[in-house]
């Protein structure tokens, strides 16, 4: 356990921010399954339309590092591939 005030101080700000950081990862997943969702279901229009939001999330959070850049750009790569084989 920290002894010191600033180290005690330094412990509550990492916590804060772990528990920040985990709700962002969770929202990275969560746009991502939504995106899966609709392609699951076969409406190209729609998937579309959802891919469309989820990069912009995605892309906020690869910007703030909680992920890495190219983590983001191989989902963002794979599910535009997967919904541009929607047509074919």
């Amino acid at each position: 356990m920290a002894n010191s005030a600033q180290a005690r101080k330094r412990a509550r700000q990492a916590n804060k921010q772990r528990a920040h950081n985990a709700s962002q990862r969770s929202e990275f997943r969560t746009a991502i399954k939504k995106v899966r969702r609709a392609i699951e279901a076969g409406d190209k229009s729609a998937a579309q339309a959802v891919f469309a939001a989820a990069v912009s999330s995605i892309d906020s959070i690869a910007d703030k590092r909680i992920v890495h850049k190219n983590k983001s750009s191989r989902h963002k790569s794979r599910l535009s591939a997967q919904i541009k084989a929607m047509a074919a």
